[in-house]
């Protein structure tokens, strides 16, 4: 089963690396990370980069395609490489996913019409542009469609989907084994729960980047 995570340009780190390490340890797995140019790409911050292993040329038939979020999503929203791509791979996976804004890429290949998925909270009514149906859940699935909310939604997202792949036990292997038993110590991860004027700087913050 190979499962292929989607690099470009100013990609968010978590969105990819926690899909990774809970997927890469499904049985039979084979995880490549694929990009338009092989090679190292940089994340959001810039200090960080992950290296693309093939190019979308060389990755034709991914069972399973997870498409990470980030600032740099803004600027592919008709990128036809990408979006070319995507379409092709989804016409033959088994799944196709998304982690934070990397649905509105799935959206703006046409891949959403009408299904229910979610994004970052920032993002999450960009998608009724886009066809789909904004849901506010951590993670949503419709069809072979399973999409996550901000950041670290993707690792939730991708427990879901071994699961579905290798049943209960398996995702609570993995779980155990990546000792994924989050408490964190604020109960401010979500705009409902923050406080108030936290939510609101953050959406003033990023709405020159998430548009």
């Amino acid at each position: 089963m190979q499962i292929a995570i989607v690099l470009y340009d100013r990609f968010t780190a978590l969105d990819a690396v926690g899909p990774y390490e809970v997927l890469t340890r499904v049985p039979d797995a084979r995880t490549v990370f694929v990009a338009e140019q092989a090679g190292p790409v940089r994340t959001d911050t810039g200090a960080l980069a992950l290296v693309a292993d093939q190019t979308f040329a060389e990755v034709t038939a991914p069972d399973v395609v997870v498409v990470p979020g980030g600032p740099g999503q803004s600027a592919l929203m008709d990128h036809a490489p990408l979006l070319d791509w995507l379409r092709a791979a989804d016409a033959t996976s088994t799944w196709t996913t998304s982690v934070c804004t990397g649905s509105l890429l799935l959206g703006a290949a046409g891949l959403l019409k009408g299904r229910h998925a979610t994004s970052h909270w920032l993002a999450l009514e960009q998608l009724t542009a886009l066809g789909a149906e904004p849901t506010a859940e951590r993670v949503v699935l419709d069809g072979k469609y399973v999409t996550g909310a901000g950041v670290s939604a993707g690792i939730d997202m991708a427990l879901t989907l071994a699961g579905r792949i290798g049943g209960d036990e398996v995702a609570q292997s993995i779980q155990l084994a990546t000792e994924y038993d989050p408490r964190p110590p604020y109960d401010a991860g979500s705009p409902d729960k923050a406080p108030a004027h936290l939510a609101e700087a953050l959406r003033e913050r990023s709405r020159f980047i998430l548009r």
